[in-house]
This record gives C-alpha cells, structure tokens and sequence, in this order.
C-alpha cells in the first residue's frame, strides 16, 4: 500500500459490528466503544477518513432470515442496526473534541443526512470523520460491498477492514493448523480460491476501481495507527 504522501489521503476504514459489542459479541461495550473511539481519532489525525459501520452486534439480517424472516425484512433491520451503531459512535466520538457527520443509505433525515456523495465530499475535506451506515440501502448487500461502494464513490485511496482476524488465511485456521497468513493475494486470487473473510464482491469491485483492500486485525491502537499510514499489518488484496 506505500506510505501516504499526503496529508490528505482519503480512508476508507470497515468497522463491523463486534466493534461496537458488550460482552457475548451483543449489544453495546460503551467503555470498549470510547477507547476505541480515541484510537480512530488518534489514527484518523492528518488524513480524511469515512467510517462504513456495521451491525452484527445487534442483528445479522441472514441470520434472522434463517429462523423465518424474509431476507428483504431481515436485511432491512439490519440496516437500521448499522444506523443504532453509528449515532452511539458519532456521539462518543464528539464528547472527545471530533467533528463528524453520520450520512445513511435509507432516508431518515430527523437523526442523520442522507448520503449525497458531493456531501460526503465537502465534510472530509473540512476535516470531519464521515460514518456511513445503512449499507447501500438494498437488501442482499453486506456492509462489505457498501464499503467498497463507498470507497469507490469518494476516491479514497484504500479500503482498511478491521476484522477479528490477522489477514487471509489460506484456510480457516480453527479447523486447519497448517493453513498460511497470506501478506498479499492479488482479487483474482482471491475470487478464485473462494477466500471467505470478505465479500466476493466487494473485492472485485474494488479491483475494478484499483482500490487495494487490508484486511488485519484491530488488536489495539498501534495496529490501527500503522493500517491507517499504509503499513502492511495484515494481508493486502491488490
């Protein structure tokens, strides 16, 4: 990915929902989701970053639709639940001196703007932190595919997804041992050997607008600093 050159390298980073998580992967950690707040405040300093928020924390629209709900329903609630996640994040990150705008997919004008991609724009470039939620608004799309949507409607110059992961593995490595940390894997590579840890089409959509994709763990504030300035701390796809 290179070391930035700019001060004003636009990021997109992925946030899913065990970001957000009290105890159990459910719910709300507030003290977790403060000090985390600092880290992306810390990392974010010099540079114009959009948050892409997800929300498995309170309800996975799959998972839901497994026990009955139809998927455009599940998928619907889910949305709402990235938007939950969003305004908690917004609020904790401004109680620590950060300006930022929450935009979302589905209109909703009475607790956040609508995103309007000129919009968008305009508040990274005054130095606000822009979270994105409610996905694309569509059901059947994951927050992967919104991020790398989003990523590629604002020009930023890379993707970051903080996962609970180290990277691409070249199998799940609970149930295989032997299975390797790629550094990086090219999108063709990935496509072909059906790497899980993101959407398949969030990753072709981000080869298709040469936007390169880190995948890495979120261990702590020195990782998330060192993903923000380029650094290789997990697996690149590019």
């Amino acid at each position: 990915m290179g070391t930035p050159q700019s001060a004003n390298l636009r990021v997109l980073l992925k946030l899913s929902g065990g970001f957000f998580a009290g105890e159990g992967g459910n719910g709300f950690g507030f003290e977790g989701i403060k000090e985390r707040a600092k880290w992306v405040i810390d990392a974010a300093e010099g540079r114009e970053l959009a948050l892409v928020i997800g929300g498995g924390n309170l309800l996975r629209g799959f998972e839901a639709s497994s026990f009955g709900v139809d998927r455009p329903t599940a998928d619907g609630a889910g949305m709402l639940a990235t938007v939950m996640n969003a305004l908690v994040f917004q609020s904790l990150l401004e109680s620590l001196g950060r300006d930022t705008r929450v935009m979302t997919a589905i209109d909703m004008q009475q607790i956040a703007e609508p995103f309007i991609r000129r919009r968008a724009i305009r508040h990274l470039e005054k130095g606000r932190i822009v979270i994105l939620a409610g996905g694309t608004g569509n059901p059947y799309f994951t927050t992967d595919s919104a991020a790398a949507l989003r990523a590629a409607e604002l020009n930023c110059s890379s993707l970051i997804k903080a996962t609970s992961v180290k990277g691409v593995y070249t199998a799940d490595p609970k149930k295989n041992p032997e299975s390797r940390l790629l550094e990086r894997v090219s999108p063709r590579d990935f496509l072909m050997n059906d790497y899980r840890v993101m959407d398949a089409s969030a990753v072709s959509l981000c080869r298709e607008n040469g936007i390169p994709i880190l995948v890495f763990k979120l261990d702590g504030p020195d990782t998330l600093k060192r993903a923000m300035a380029g650094e290789n701390v997990g697996t690149v796809i590019a």
